[in-house]
């Protein structure tokens, strides 16, 4: 999501730097006319050090380990670098006075809600990751009150497209089953596969939150943003498969502990933005795939240090 955020605010005419650790991208990523420099956003110092360099007046903050079922299992990691990466982020720009602090936070924050999920919703996060997503949005408003910070808050959900993480073996459902697909394996499901889910293609989410950084009506705002179209992930298994020409080879694994349905409404984001998706899943599907297939597969990592085993399912134990 960061490097297509890079290339919008490139083709506007905005220097860019762009910091990453690299943990979940690939620095072949990141347009060759963005500065670029390796490290975290944990890195209080690294990051103080930036903000005093460039004087940054708009900061995007896509940084995230959005891995919503393995936070539960991952907690202070989770927080680290969710939650206190973040504040790292804010207390700079609040010193430095930036214009505005967009944020991506998730739809993870409503929990199990309404549908479709609204803006006016109270968030009931049911993760660590969600709680985290949301406490950052709190922290936001509190600065602005506080300290005038300007930021928007985007609850984007199920983004995938091309150059995402495909080797990812605990988040991104579309590049595991696309990884999954190239190595002759079958597809993964947790459970019945009748989740419901709006897949959002990059290319209809990446404009939106860099558009509303230079509105001023957008400022102090929380959207939704992605696509309406809510599939089961049987559904798009199907589709992944078709857009490799193959027949769908589906295992079903335990069903692990995660909201049932979510989907979001994007009447707002359309009102004030006139932006919506365009993008049929399908199509983006097919562009995903043919990147991937010009990528090749990548080697699934396990993640080194899960701090809780306990009802771990047991894909991820091996």
């Amino acid at each position: 999501m960061g490097s297509h955020v890079a290339d919008a605010l490139l083709e506007r005419g905005v220097e860019v730097v762009v910091l990453d650790d690299l943990s979940g991208g690939f620095e072949d990523n990141v347009n060759p006319r963005a500065e670029f420099v390796r490290g975290s956003i944990t890195d209080h110092e690294l990051v103080s050090g930036l903000f005093a360099e460039h004087r940054f007046q708009y900061v995007f903050h896509l940084a995230a380990y959005a891995a919503e079922g393995l936070s539960h299992f991952i907690r202070r990691f989770n927080y680290t670098n969710n939650l206190i990466g973040s504040v790292n982020l804010i207390n700079e720009s609040v010193r430095h006075e930036v214009k505005c602090f967009v944020f991506t936070s998730s739809i993870a924050a409503y929990g199990t809600n309404r549908l479709p999920m609204t803006e006016d919703l109270d968030p009931r996060p049911e993760d660590p990751y969600g709680i985290a997503k949301y406490a950052v949005e709190m922290d936001l408003r509190a600065a602005h009150e506080m300290f005038g910070l300007d930021h928007v808050i985007f609850r984007p959900h199920n983004v995938y497209g091309e150059r995402q993480n495909i080797g990812d073996r605990y988040r991104n459902v579309l590049g595991i089953f696309m990884n999954q697909i190239m190595q002759g394996k079958p597809m993964t499901i947790f459970g019945d596969g009748e989740q419901t889910r709006a897949f959002s293609y990059i290319g209809d989410v990446a404009p939106a939150i860099v558009e509303a950084a230079f509105r001023a009506d957008c400022y102090n705002e929380v959207f939704n943003v992605g696509s309406d179209d809510a599939r089961t992930v049987n559904e798009l298994a199907r589709i992944v498969a078709e857009a490799f020409g193959v027949e769908p080879q589906v295992e079903h694994l335990p069903a692990r502990l995660e909201v049932k349905h979510a989907y979001s409404s994007h009447e707002k984001i359309r009102r004030v933005l006139g932006m919506e998706a365009r993008t049929s899943l399908e199509e983006g599907v097919r562009r995903m795939a043919e990147w991937a297939r010009r990528a090749g597969p990548r080697k699934s990592r396990e993640f080194e240090n899960i701090e809780i085993t306990r009802k771990l399912p047991s894909a991820w134990e091996s």
